[in-house]
């Protein structure tokens, strides 16, 4: 796999040239939805198929994989085209290998809202290991707040990926609730009818693990939160379902602020069998503009989180979307809009801008200025940026990705991710 940068002149035509691959497998592979028009500075993937199979008459994806000692899995992630389903047809081309693919053992989770379009779960579900449901949430009682997870939870399976129950102060107003952790954190009552509930529910519904995800804790609740993980792994450990905390980005545990003193990185740590990282929203709606996950800062949380939980237990967090910030940047006033990679590569080509890539944040960005006169600053993710995060993954021995989140599309994300990988099975 090689990522070409678009410069000024290039055509799909001459690209599928240069490399000697067809140009469908370029936009299928990226997700090109104009072709004819690529933006100066866009990050293309190019792989190079090594076996390919031509479909005969009564073929399948089951046939075709013992034929080739492969696997449906990764005919999928091989043909981006099928979006996840079986239908076939004469003719049609299956690339059954690459060059270059798969790599070091990695799993991959990824988060979706009982609203994602279904044709979009069923694309990405072949790169996932688990899919985690948002959310549950809880009332102050200790009851739980129903999802709509039956389609996520069938679709997962039929794919063979493992579902995560996502548990969250996350309330109707969409806010996280200090108050209400604070509740479940300190009635016995109320705690113990919360762990009665999710457990009842995991049972109820087959869910194969639990991630808990309390943002916003009270400093003086951190050991009870940590107590409160605990319990739960208690309960789930004789089911041997495994239990995950998402943890705040901290670069240290004296580190203050509201998000951040309710995590005690190293009780919760031992509490649990795994945290998720959440290594991502430095750039955010409200913020100034700037990427949403610069490499630094990602290697800065990475690192004081080795110093309080070993490194097999720890997922890093990987945003899938970014931002599009009107200017001048006011405090307070300003909001940026949140976009998928494909909306920012749109917004690119609109209005003429080359994208560029900021070298230190490992960072795709540019400025445009719309109809109304109004200048905006763009900053997102691409297959160059996701690789520089996920090569954190090896590089410190992590067990795997958590991307945050499926409900937009970015197809070179996926093509990338199985070019350097080899994601685990659910």
């Amino acid at each position: 796999m090689v990522i070409h940068v678009v410069k000024p002149g290039d055509t799909l035509y001459a690209l599928a040239l240069e490399y000697g691959v067809p140009m469908s497998r370029i936009v299928q592979d990226n997700g090109l939805e104009e072709p004819s028009r690529l933006v100066v500075g866009q990050a293309l993937v190019v792989r190079f198929p090594t076996v390919t199979h031509t479909v005969q008459p009564g073929d399948t994806l089951e046939s075709i994989a013992r034929m080739h000692d492969t696997t449906v899995r990764r005919l999928y992630q091989n043909n981006p085209i099928l979006g996840g389903e079986p239908q076939l047809w004469p003719g049609q081309t299956i690339v059954v290998s690459f060059r270059e693919e798969g790599g070091p053992a990695i799993s991959v989770n990824g988060y979706a809202y009982p609203s994602i379009p279904p044709d979009l779960l069923r694309s990405v579900l072949p790169y996932l290991t688990n899919l985690a449901p948002f959310t549950y949430g809880f009332t102050p009682t200790g009851s739980l707040v129903e999802l709509e997870d039956a389609a996520l939870l069938a679709a997962a399976r039929s794919a063979g990926v493992a579902p995560l129950m996502h548990l969250s102060t996350l309330t109707e107003t969409g806010g996280f609730s200090n108050e209400l952790a604070h509740i479940a954190l300190t009635d016995p009552a109320v705690q113990r009818r919360l762990i009665d509930n999710v457990l009842a529910t995991l049972r109820e519904k087959g869910y194969a693990g639990l991630d808990v995800d309390f943002e916003y804790v009270y400093p003086e609740d951190a050991g009870a939160y940590a107590a409160l993980l605990a319990a739960f792994r208690a309960r789930l450990a004789p089911l041997g379902l495994p239990l995950i905390a998402a943890l705040a980005p901290k670069t240290s545990a004296a580190q203050r602020g509201a998000l951040y003193e309710g995590h005690d990185f190293a009780a919760i740590g031992a509490a649990v069998d795994q945290v998720l990282l959440m290594t991502y929203e430095w750039g955010y709606t409200y913020g100034p503009p700037m990427a949403v996950a610069p490499l630094p800062n990602v290697r800065q949380v990475v690192e004081y989180a080795l110093t309080e939980i070993p490194a097999e237990k720890i997922w890093l967090g990987v945003p899938a979307y970014g931002y599009d910030w009107p200017l001048p940047f006011v405090r307070g006033e300003s909001r940026a809009t949140s976009i998928s990679p494909q909306q920012a590569v749109a917004l690119a080509r609109r209005y003429g801008q080359a994208i560029q890539y900021d070298q230190r944040a490992q960072a795709p960005h540019f400025n445009y200025t719309d109809e109304r006169g109004v200048p905006h600053e763009v900053w997102f993710e691409d297959a160059r940026s996701i690789l520089a995060k996920l090569s954190l993954i090896p590089e410190y021995g992590l067990y795997g990705a958590g991307y945050w989140n499926l409900m937009r599309p970015f197809p070179q994300n996926w093509t990338a991710l199985v070019s350097r990988f080899d994601v685990r099975p659910g």
